[in-house]
């Protein structure tokens, strides 16, 4: 019989029969128990399971906000002539401003063609954006209003419908540049070298064009006569000169100012997500959520959904029965049932271990009595054959009843006990 060594924890109730040295049955090997206790997951394995995933989560998150916070730190407001940010436009609006021209930022097509007329300067930060409404929008604009209208880096995209006749080539790393000889502009001949190059540059076929600051043979400022009220169009290949961080450098500054300046009126139009859906406006249709969300997000959180998906298959579970294996090594039958007691120890499960040992016992005492296996269970049939077997006890000696079908102790001493008076008994049934 196994007993716990000095100065150590009680040693679980799972011990081995005293008959011949054969050792208990492991539990969980006996007969199904009429009661059993399911013990859950605790909080702290819960916690050592999901730690590893929490802990990437997390820094995917810090991540991901620092990411955005750099990029907005930067770029927060661009072209924006509200924003100081350097790559704001608020420095170019107050020297405007300055000078007597007032600054008007409209975030759609409609407020644009709205506001442009013959005191106008129409700024379209970014042509390229605008769609077959908005296009046609600035268009009207551009033919009626009979002001100025500049174009910043506009491309194939939006060239056929603003600047029709004119066609876009790819410049050169090169940003400062200077006018030309052949350059007749005198904003451009005032200006000097400025940075308006680094983006396209533009041929035209349009009779009275004015071409200034060439790369690589094209020029990089294209100034077109357009509508019947006269007015012109100027196609600008690079924002730089209307940027906070760049307004101070070459003739930059100079440029802006005569480009934008040259009306009483600046009408400054940053395409926005208001402007994304214009068929629907004033139609008074209500649009979902769904629909302002950019189409770029829709690509996204697709590419979530797919890594969401690839992660469950990845960390799921093998579904299917159980394969038997078998163990590289031998374990000795005293070290399994000692490690299978010390779990009940650790969970608590003083129900299970006991009924566990009581189980096993009724088996080994109903070969002993001759009662059929199938019946080792049943107190009517197991109890009389046992009793049957025992000789004049102690005034005090536990019943036979008590001890195979009894209540659940209560404490480990309990438990211990209850371990000892089965193998008492069992021994006694042997003997007899």
């Amino acid at each position: 019989m196994t007993h716990t060594a000095p100065g150590a924890a009680p040693t679980p109730p799972v011990r081995s029969a005293a008959a011949g040295g054969a050792v208990a049955t492991p539990p969980g090997d006996a007969a199904t128990p009429p009661r059993t206790t399911a013990t859950g997951p605790r909080p702290r394995d819960l916690w050592t399971r999901a730690r590893g995933f929490l802990v990437a989560l997390a820094v995917l998150l810090a991540a991901g906000l620092a990411l955005a916070a750099l990029n907005s730190g930067a770029r927060h407001g661009y072209l924006d002539p509200r924003s100081a940010d350097p790559f704001g436009s608020r420095a170019v609006a107050e020297l405007l401003g300055d000078r007597g021209v007032t600054t008007r930022v409209v975030t759609t097509a409609a407020q644009a063609a709205d506001a442009a007329g013959p005191g106008t300067t129409l700024l379209v930060t970014d042509p390229d954006r605008l769609g077959e409404t908005q296009l046609r929008d600035i268009r009207s604009a551009i033919d009626l209003s009979g002001g100025r209208t500049v174009l910043l880096a506009p491309t194939a995209l939006s060239l056929p419908a603003l600047a029709p006749g004119t066609r876009t080539h790819d410049g050169s790393p090169a940003t400062n540049l200077d006018p030309g000889s052949t350059c007749t502009f005198p904003a451009a001949i005032t200006a000097g070298r400025a940075a308006t190059g680094g983006g396209p540059s533009y041929t035209t076929g349009t009779p009275g064009a004015i071409a200034c600051y060439p790369d690589a043979g094209h020029p990089t400022l294209l100034v077109l006569p357009t509508g019947t009220r006269g007015g012109d169009t100027v196609l600008l290949g690079s924002e730089a000169i209307l940027l906070n961080k760049t307004l101070a450098k070459e003739g930059n500054a100079s440029l802006a100012l005569q480009l934008l300046g040259s009306r009483p009126t600046l009408v400054w139009y940053l395409p926005s997500l208001a402007d994304a859906n214009p068929d629907a406006e004033g139609t008074g249709e209500e649009r979902s959520f769904l629909d302002l969300i950019p189409a770029g997000w829709s690509w996204a959180l697709l590419q979530l959904f797919l890594a969401a998906a690839v992660a469950a298959l990845w960390r799921a579970r093998r579904l299917g029965p159980l394969v038997t294996e078998h163990l590289p090594v031998l374990i000795r039958a005293s070290e399994a049932t000692e490690g299978r007691a010390r779990l009940y120890r650790k969970a608590g499960a003083r129900d299970r271990a006991a009924t566990v040992l009581r189980a096993a016992a009724r088996e080994r005492l109903a070969a002993l009595v001759g009662v059929p296996a199938t019946r080792a269970h049943d107190p009517a049939s197991l109890v009389p054959a046992v009793a049957a077997r025992l000789t004049a006890g102690p005034p005090h000696a536990p019943d036979p009843d008590a001890l195979l079908f009894g209540t659940t102790p209560t404490t480990d001493a309990a438990l211990i006990a209850l371990a000892d008076h089965l193998d008492a008994l069992e021994r006694e049934v042997r003997t007899s």
